[in-house]
Formats: C-alpha cells, structure tokens, sequence
C-alpha cells in the first residue's frame, strides 16, 4: 500500500524480481539475434533487431495474461501477480523499441539542438525501416501506404498494431495506485482489462503480418497456439469460480447462514462461501471468528485466499491490508470493506446473509 502516493520502494524481493525478469529479457533478445544470425548468415540483421523486440514483448504479454487465470487457480503464481505491473510497463517498452527503435533516445539533445551520444544499439524501429523509403512522412505512409481496408488477408497490419499499443501505452502511464484511486477503481479495471483488446490486435497483427511476408505457417501456428493458451487457463479458471458461485447459500428463518465448521478453516486462514450471490470470507483467528467481504478494494483480489498477518487481514494480491473485525484498513489508510455479522454455535458457523456497511464494526465470535 502507498500512502500520499510515494514512489516505487524498492524491496529486496522486488529488486530480485526486477533483476530476473531484465536478464531473462536480455538473454532472450541476444539468443533470439544470436541464433537467427547463426541460422541465416545473409539474413538484414536490422530486421532481426526488430523481430526480436516484437516478439519479446509478444510473448511476455502471453505470460502476464497467463498469471490472473493461473493465480486462481494455484496461490503458488501469487508472487508473480504482486509484480505483474512491472511486466506490463517492460512489455511496452520492448514494444515501443519494436515501432521505433532507439531512435527515440536522442529525442532531448535533437531538441537542445545537440548532436548527443551514439548508443550501442543505435537502429531505427519498425516505423522508420519499412515506411522511411518515399517523399511521405512515415507515420503518414503507415496510414496510406497500405488501402486494402476491404481485404482479409492484406489488411494494413501495421494499424492492429498502432492502436494495440496505443492501449498500452494508457495502461502503462497508468500503473500506479495515484490513478487507482482517482479514477477509482471500477473505471481503472475497465481501462487496464483493454489490455484482451490489445492482445486481440497484435494477434491479427502478428497473423497478418507473417501471412503478407512470410509464407511459412510455422509463424501462425505458434501465435494460434498462444491464442488456444490463454483461452484454456481462462476457461478453466473461470469455471471453477462459476461452481464456487453456484454453491449458494440461502439464508434460514433468522437470516443466518450456516457456513461449516470451525474445524474446517485452518488458523488465520478463511474459507470462502458465496452467500445469496456474494462471496464472503469466513476467517479463523486468534480463536475467533470474523466474516468480510472477499472483494479487497485495491484491484478486487480475494482477500479470502489470504492471510491474517499481524492481527490484519492481508490480501495476496498486493498486501492491502483490513482489520477482521471492522474490515476497514488500519491507519492511515481508508480503504473499507462490508462486514458480517457472525456466531458460532457448538462446531459450527453462522453468519448473517446482509452485509453491513463498510468498515462497520462488529464483535467477533469467540470459539469455544
């Protein structure tokens, strides 16, 4: 949690996450050079420059869009979903190299007017080295160069992928929890899930690009089985949650619903129940009994898959923090989430099908 909007603090644990996820972008892109260079000695190794930073933000954006569907179904990708914004930032960046190559690095001393630094990969992107060859500007020559709107297999390709990272650009400049919160969150997770937009685009990008320039199918097998990919984890993911969500609670005549036995939720742990539509995370704590919502208001992780740490309720997602007893988050933060009412008699546990509101607080049920 960030409070008054600080910069990133940079842990240990990110540090290494940081490092790993850097190298292995680098080893990637000087094995994705090395061999091609290798296999295809009269091959324009500018072109293979561009095709290794295209492809490595392709395949990271396979990997990030994996890690959601992947969370809910084993907590173990947990430490990759802390970090998954970092990813997302490094996958544009590899993108935008692919469209303009280093060239952009010069941009401060073209304006002060300087002749700058040569770097030591000085090449221009996609942009400059297919459309920088006519009397036209290139980014006019990416939008009239190719007129074939009307056809499937000649579509200007190059389009899918402007607007795609268009959209990442927005979620990129984005990441960060100053926008969460004054966009609020529900207009922030619409923005971010444009991401199934753009990953859409590149795929039609990447399709009819390797249809228009390269005959081999090899190309267009792979991307379709990245495609069959996410779809199959999403699919499976989200048919878990639909038979958690179909095994719904109804209150009895008190208004109360039994949720299990005590001996059912291990300690500072929860057992998430969905109750008249809603899911509710039952914790076990300290011998006591706390229901709140499992809606954490950061991002919407499930806080019942979480923790009680340090007397708190920790979401696994990005460590937001509630109190069990209240569900509000302790000073000075404000996030709040509803709380319910609960009892326990003999083993089991019963917690009132209305929500109270959020960070309403309500005594906890003692075990006995």
């Amino acid at each position: 949690m960030s409070v008054g909007y600080k910069a990133i603090q940079w842990s240990r644990p990110k540090i290494i996450y940081d490092t790993i996820l850097l190298v292995t972008v680098a080893i990637y892109l000087y094995g994705f050079m090395t061999i091609t260079a290798m296999t295809s000695p009269d091959i324009d190794l500018h072109g293979v420059r561009i095709r290794a930073y295209g492809s490595a933000a392709f395949l990271l954006l396979h990997v990030i869009l994996s890690i959601g569907p992947l969370s809910r179904i084993s907590p173990k990708f947990y430490p990759l979903l802390f970090n998954r914004r970092h990813m997302g930032v490094t996958m544009f960046f590899l993108a935008f190299i692919h469209v303009n190559g280093w060239q952009w690095l010069k941009l401060p001393w073209q304006i002060l007017g300087a002749r700058g630094p040569r770097w030591p990969i000085d090449f221009n992107g996609a942009l400059t080295w297919y459309h920088d060859f006519g009397n036209l500007d290139p980014l006019v020559s990416l939008f009239v160069g190719n007129s074939h709107y009307g056809s499937f297999i000649l579509f200007p390709f190059e389009i899918l992928g402007v607007l795609a990272l268009i959209i990442l650009f927005l979620m990129a400049v984005t990441s960060h929890d100053f926008w969460l919160s004054n966009l609020t969150a529900p207009l922030w997770k619409t923005l971010h899930m444009g991401v199934y937009i753009a990953y859409g685009l590149l795929i039609g990008h990447v399709v009819l690009g390797a249809l228009q320039t390269n005959k081999h199918p090899m190309l267009t097998m792979v991307v379709l089985l990245g495609l069959v990919w996410i779809l199959t984890i999403h699919l499976i993911a989200g048919s878990r949650e639909l038979k958690q969500d179909h095994a719904n609670l109804l209150p009895g005549d008190d208004g109360f619903v039994d949720v299990g036995s005590v001996r059912e939720i291990p300690n500072d742990r929860a057992k998430v129940v969905t109750i008249t539509g809603e899911r509710v995370a039952v914790f076990k704590y300290d011998g006591k009994i706390s229901a709140i919502s499992n809606v954490c208001q950061h991002q919407n992780g499930p806080l019942g898959d979480g923790k009680v740490i340090d007397g708190c309720i920790t979401c696994p997602w990005h460590g937001y923090q509630y109190l069990p007893d209240c569900g509000a988050s302790p000073p000075p933060f404000h996030e709040k989430v509803p709380t319910f009412d609960v009892r326990v008699v003999g083993d089991r546990i019963f917690v009132r099908a209305t929500p109270n509101p959020p960070g309403t607080a309500v005594v906890p049920a003692v075990i006995a």
